[in-house]
């Protein structure tokens, strides 16, 4: 079965791109442009990691990201955050997220911190 990667971004181009990008690696996605969106969609949908972009037109993902890590239901979930605004030299943003990738980023890099956190 194939593994479900959730994209939160609310720049289509972006969104569209990384929906391309791990569908042509083999990933089913699923993607949201705002909290909104995502949150009426789950816990019904699965996934297997949630890619989100911190900061969006209706919230932020850090706080979502706290919330998914405080769920019995997603707590094991990886998740990898991404912003282009995010303090440069921090790794991992402040909310128990398992990776950070600060945008534009290389797409090569992108897959291979998914692959790695999907193992």
């Amino acid at each position: 079965m194939k593994k479900i990667i959730t994209i939160l971004e609310d720049d289509r181009d972006i969104r569209e791109i990384c929906i391309m990008l791990f569908s042509e690696e083999g990933y089913n996605v699923h993607s949201f442009e705002n909290i909104a969106s995502l949150s009426k969609a789950y816990p019904k949908d699965e996934t297997d990691l949630f890619l989100l972009d911190i900061q969006l037109p209706d919230g932020n993902a850090l706080d979502l990201c706290k919330i998914l890590k405080a769920s019995p239901i997603y707590q094991s979930i990886p998740i990898l955050m991404m912003s282009a605004n995010f303090k440069k030299g921090i790794s991992v943003p402040p909310c128990q997220a398992d990776g950070f990738i600060e945008k534009p980023f290389d797409i090569n890099k992108l897959l291979d911190r998914v692959a790695m956190l999907m193992h």
